[in-house]
């Protein structure tokens, strides 16, 4: 029989690769997409117009995380096999200014979910996406068992998330996990994410189009890995015997300088000249060094990254200068990284 998968966020860069991947492995795959004035749907594109696209099954339901009746029929109307809770307001310089709302969506949101799923008195497997920041000011390697310190909205946002997620597990028997997902980029990130603001403006830089690129904290260290492995770990999180919480992560530390030198350097020219400080990026209360330590899940999983930091910045530099190419040429662009 063919596997179900609900996917919330389905739109945004996960979902996308998520859903791709749940395709090929044969399942029908069920996306909550926001009721909105214009199509944001464009992630999903390489999907709806793949020629060999006879044998996928691909659906879309309007809905949203704050409507818990709505996602109670969804959940009985499809009786997903899994569900991938992938919908948040995600960004963390805008958790700042919109914490109320951030708290919402990315925190209760998940509960809420997880009421739905008990409500509907349906057995499915639920994954929710826990984030790096829940560790903050806590010293890195970060694993499974390092204790949480969020410095941001969005960061307590998640501990909350996390938090119902593993009491949901407990309480219920729920078959319901947490994973803790180091930053993972791609051409798919959205502009406005500070890899993806990068590698756009080197593009431009170089087309003459933008004259500099402005930055806040350069210092700050991260794990970044490419998305499309990292929703693979998500699969494999929900076919594991048991639920438990992973850390996905790379394992390597690379200082925001340094993923900026290498996007200016794969395009031949010298950051120096192009990145100007502006402190209206910068974070109230920042995270210093995020690294992952992903031992269990190469241990309990399989799950081993590939793509490391230098191979990323050059996907995403060539994948924008090409975007940009086509948009002056008046080809129509498809992101299939």
């Amino acid at each position: 029989m063919t596997k179900k998968a609900l996917i919330t966020g389905i739109t945004g860069q996960d979902g996308s690769y998520l859903a791709e991947l749940l395709l090929e492995k044969g399942y029908d795959v069920h996306g909550i997409v926001r009721r909105s004035s214009s199509f944001n749907t464009e992630r999903l594109d390489p999907i709806f117009q793949d020629p060999h696209d006879s044998d996928r099954h691909l659906f879309l339901h309007y809905g949203d995380l704050n409507d818990g009746v709505n996602l109670i029929n969804l959940i009985r109307e499809i009786n997903p096999d899994e569900v991938y809770n992938l919908g948040a307001q995600s960004h963390v310089r805008v958790s700042f200014d919109q914490p109320v709302f951030t708290g919402d969506v990315t925190g209760i949101a998940a509960m809420r979910l997880l009421e739905a799923i008990r409500s509907a008195g349906v057995e499915t497997k639920i994954y929710q996406a826990s984030s790096s920041e829940m560790f903050g000011a806590t010293p890195p390697p970060q694993a499974e068992d390092t204790p949480f310190y969020p410095r941001s909205p969005y960061g307590v946002a998640k501990v909350y998330a996390y938090w119902a997620t593993k009491n949901y597990r407990e309480a219920y028997g729920m078959f319901a996990v947490n994973g803790i997902l180091f930053n993972h980029e791609s051409p798919r990130r959205g502009e406005t994410f500070v890899t993806r603001k990068v590698t756009r403006a080197v593009a431009r830089i170089k087309a003459g189009l933008q004259p500099a690129l402005h930055m806040g904290n350069l210092d700050a260290v991260r794990d970044w890995g490419y998305a499309p492995e990292y929703v693979e770990g998500m699969w494999r999180m929900l076919q594991h015997d048991t639920p438990q919480d992973f850390v996905l992560a790379t394992g390597t530390a690379y200082s925001v300088k340094d993923f900026v030198r290498m996007a200016f350097e794969h395009a031949d020219l010298e950051w120096e000249k192009y990145v100007k400080h502006d402190e209206r990026y910068e974070r109230p209360t920042e995270v210093d060094a995020l690294i992952g330590d992903a031992s269990k899940a190469e241990r309990e999983l399989g799950w081993v990254p590939k793509v490391l930091p230098p191979d990323l910045v050059k996907i995403m530099v060539d994948a924008d200068i090409q975007q940009l190419d086509d948009e002056r040429s008046g080809r129509k662009v498809r992101i299939d990284h």
